[in-house]
């Protein structure tokens, strides 16, 4: 028995695309508290969310511009000349403390009937490069490229009975599924590496529930590292012996100026944009072919730092060897006893805060290495930092590999979905059980 024939139609057929809400401007953050506005800055090239550049609204919202689980949305506009997100999808994930608002540079899918189309197997399908190709030609806008929905609901495609999109969809979804275990696994790391920090070296706990008289709740070895008492210093209380230093006395800025002609097209290149906020994990990053100014040469495991617009927290350990922007100044521990130390110092709010405060510039303020360098610090001794390190560098090393296997799972799951989306691929789940040949008799 032959499969279900695949149907050739409009999108138009399946779907109607409805355009946001233009929220008023006065009443949009770049911080929280509010609800978050949505914006094209939010997709990641190739569909999904990156989770960052959120803008916050405050004020009254239309119950319909309220977004929900699972609602599937398209970016309608892309600021970038190379458009780089138009027409892309993502569907919207749970919200955890902010509702997420449905603004008008993007337009949400409406499906007409799901006996006809799945969901998540729609989502990808608008990822497909002959969709990608039929809305950037049909694109219109110079610096701003624009979409419209007549011009999505207008691409021709064809696709497979519902019970096989659902197949596709769950094969697809299950690379995606993985790498989104890997990012909030990577999460957890990062706190969990985040209040060891806070712990030992800015609250000082195990100092202080020894100086109560109670155990401190960690191992010997660790507890011996820590003295039994606070005095007085120009920061505040500190454990006694410690000292009262700056970054700059355990980590550097190595200054490895790269010109443009001298790098390799394939090189890994770091750009502000590939850094989200608040995450040391970097798991975005572009190649260098086409670079034409001077950048900064990295090395793997280096701590990068965005000088530019230092608010904007972006904090991150390199996973790859690679190049830099030059709005991105390179950390390194003068010695990897400090490393743990100095990533948990670069990566804090305080040290962002301070960077902020001495930066110059008015609309686009920078800091500098300087800057950052005379950041004080609470110098606690080598074996309290190098115990630190030993247990937050096989984290950061996790990360780095969680960050690695996801990139694979990604370009795997880039192979299968046109295939799989065109019919080239079919899947082996729904195939017809295969019957012997009958004998011949010669």
């Amino acid at each position: 028995m032959g499969r279900e024939p695949w149907s050739e139609l409009k999108l138009s057929e399946l779907i109607d695309v409805k355009h946001g809400f233009a929220f008023p401007g006065e009443n949009i953050r770049d911080e929280p508290p509010g609800d978050i506005l949505l914006t094209p800055g939010n997709f990641a090239v190739g569909g999904g969310f990156k989770g960052d550049k959120y803008k916050y609204f405050q004020g009254q919202v239309p119950e319909e511009y309220v977004l929900h689980e699972n609602d599937l949305i398209v970016t309608m506009t892309d600021l970038s000349k190379q458009a780089d997100t138009l027409g892309y999808p993502a569907l919207v994930p749970k919200p955890q403390q902010s509702r997420f608002l449905h603004n008008q540079r993007l337009g949400k899918v409406l499906i007409r009937d799901s006996a006809k189309v799945d969901k998540q197997f729609l989502s990808y399908l608008l990822r497909t490069p002959e969709y990608r190709h039929e809305v950037l030609a049909s694109a219109t806008g110079t610096t701003v490229k624009h979409t419209s929905p007549s011009r999505i609901l207008a691409f021709k495609t064809s696709i497979p009975p519902v019970l096989e999109q659902r197949t596709i969809a769950h094969i697809l979804g299950t690379l995606d599924d993985k790498i989104e275990l890997n990012r909030r696994m990577n999460e957890t790391l990062e706190a969990m590496a985040r209040a060891l920090f806070k712990s030992w070296f800015v609250d000082f706990d195990p100092v202080r529930t020894k100086a109560e008289g109670r155990d401190p709740g960690v191992p010997q070895r660790f507890s011996d590292l820590f003295p039994d008492r606070l005095e007085d210093s120009e920061l505040g209380e500190i454990p006694a012996g410690w000292k009262v230093g700056t970054l700059g006395d355990v980590a550097e800025h190595p200054r490895r100026g790269v010109q443009p002609n001298a790098i390799h097209p394939s090189t890994p290149y770091i750009a502000l944009e590939h850094m989200p906020k608040r995450c040391i994990a970097l798991s975005a990053w572009g190649i260098a072919d086409g670079l034409e100014s001077n950048k900064f040469g990295f090395k793997t495991g280096e701590i990068l730092f965005g000088k530019l617009r230092p608010y904007f927290h972006k904090v991150g350990v390199a996973p790859v060897d690679g190049v830099c922007s030059t709005d991105i100044v390179v950390v390194a521990p003068r010695d990897e006893t400090w490393f743990g130390y100095v990533l948990g110092h670069v990566s804090s709010d305080a040290f962002v805060e301070h960077t902020n405060a001495g930066s110059t510039g008015t609309k686009m303020p920078r800091t500098s290495w300087a800057e950052m360098a005379r950041y004080p610090v609470v110098m606690p001794p080598e074996k309290a930092a190098d115990a630190y390190s030993s247990r937050v560098r096989p984290v950061v090393n996790r990360i780095i590999a969680l960050i690695r296997e996801s990139r694979t799972l990604a370009a795997v799951r880039d192979v299968l979905l046109p295939k799989l989306i065109s019919g080239e691929l079919r899947s082996p789940s729904l195939r017809p059980a295969a019957h012997p040949e009958p004998s011949r008799v010669g």
